[in-house]
């Protein structure tokens, strides 16, 4: 039987292999400029005018600067045909759920079929996306092998490394986290320890198999999802009683281990969603995992809980719901980002418009058509475009919205402003001609 060589570190350290990217989103694209650094990379997108706009030098998703990053050694490609001269491939494709909470592995099994239809003989492919334990070795594994008539172990390898990335977060970036990798086998787990220990500065931490890493990577935001939804409903909690959650934050956190989450609006495509893969797997495997669906449960509530807020507040103000107009800043999953994947805020525009209220949307960081196709929401140009509202939600922490003062409010409100500040941006002793509400 032919003997298969599989590429060394070497190899790609010396320019005579390629590492090819599969998905050059918020993941995989910051990946395919730090690889490039050290190695020759082909960036693949099934998307024509995401390679187009990447070759002009433009990031939609404002994770790279283009212009100041150094990216001779990326070849920005829609042909998966390219992929063919690439011996290590990292797809790094976006793993949804669909409505009824269930994975959505479409995404994960077209980029697959894409690599096997291109895939060498003696590659090792990588997969990134957030999974649950056993899924690259159960579903992507005889999916490469059907589709690339090759065969595992003898004739191409896997590994998985779960990303890490935090959109927006230009402090703890890619090659400031530590690594986690794992393969098929000891060779393969080297190579990737070698690989991508070239580029990422903070270490690389080599996980015993691949069904270790995929756990561990789907725990990390199972656990924040916790612990938020902790705090949340301590939030509801405190408000029957008439308590300021952030004051009993404050107090709370002045002990040395008390951990610091805040209540919130849990959306985006990480901490909201990556509970369910585990959950979905741990169902099949006849537990139900009563705890994390109960998190999710309440994280899941609280854009209905913020609009029925708001709408008390109204009452209590006298105004008539009906009719009423309501200006909600904000619209992507968190701060400072164009994501608007799985935002909850649009949990707060749906419930609004089930009491009657006529919804306001302003976000300076969102794409206007993104959220039309997405949501079907038309974004106000300005925070005055609709003015005047008779009360104001602030659900986003952009930087915009936070050093915004009481004659703002005052400026685009019918009569004494009606706040509902989620974030807990705004201090109650500078806001008291208002009437302030904070998750």
């Amino acid at each position: 039987m032919e003997k298969v060589n599989f590429p060394k570190p070497e190899d790609f350290l010396q320019g005579k292999e390629k590492i090819g990217i599969v998905g050059l989103g918020y993941v995989g694209l910051p990946l395919a400029v730090l690889f490039s650094k050290r190695f020759k990379v082909v960036g693949y997108d099934i998307d024509k005018s995401r390679i187009e706009e990447l070759k002009r030098g433009f990031d939609k998703t404002g994770e790279v600067d283009l212009k100041k990053a150094n990216t001779e050694n990326v070849h920005f490609t829609h042909s998966p045909k390219d992929l063919r001269d690439c011996r290590l491939i990292v797809i790094t494709v976006p793993t949804p759920i669909d409505k009824h909470k269930i994975p959505d592995l479409r995404p994960l099994k077209s980029a697959t079929k894409t690599v096997a239809e291109n895939l060498s003989k003696g590659s090792v492919v990588v997969y990134e996306s957030t999974v649950y334990p056993g899924l690259t070795e159960e579903v992507c594994v005889p999916l490469l092998e059907r589709e690339s008539g090759l065969k595992y172990l003898r004739e191409f390898k896997v590994g998985y490394s779960p990303e890490r990335v935090n959109p927006g977060d230009k402090e703890h970036t890619i090659e400031k986290i530590v690594k986690v990798v794992s393969g098929c086998d000891r060779e393969t787990g080297e190579l990737l320890k070698e690989i991508y220990g070239s580029v990422i500065e903070a270490g690389v931490h080599l996980a015993p198999n691949i069904k270790t890493a995929e756990a561990a990577k789907v725990i990390e935001n199972t656990q924040r999802d916790l612990n938020i939804a902790l705090i949340n409903e301590l939030a509801l909690i405190f408000h029957r009683l008439g308590i300021d959650t952030r004051d009993v934050l404050e107090a709370a956190g002045t002990k040395w281990n008390f951990l610091k989450f805040e209540p919130g609006l849990v959306g985006g495509h990480c901490i909201g969603v990556d509970p369910y893969y585990l959950t979905f797997k741990a169902q099949e495997l006849g537990y139900h995992p009563e705890v994390i669906l109960a998190g999710r449960r309440i994280n899941d509530s609280m854009g209905k809980f913020v609009a029925e807020s708001a709408v008390k507040l109204m009452i209590k103000e006298g105004k008539q719901v009906l009719g009423s107009k309501v200006l909600i800043m904000g619209i992507t999953f968190k701060e400072n980002i164009k994501d608007i994947r799985n935002s909850k805020v649009v949990d707060i525009y749906n419930e609004l418009l089930s009491f009657g209220v006529k919804p306001f949307v302003y976000d300076p960081y969102a794409d206007r058509e993104e959220v039309k196709r997405e949501y079907g929401i038309e974004l106000v140009a300005s925070p005055e475009s609709g003015a005047p509202y008779d009360a104001v939600i602030v659900a986003v922490k952009h930087r915009e919205f936070t050093s915004l003062n009481l004659d703002f409010f005052k400026k685009i409100s019918v009569s004494r402003p009606i706040i509902v500040d989620v974030k807990g941006i705004y201090p109650r002793e500078e806001f008291k001609e208002t009437l302030l509400w904070r998750l």
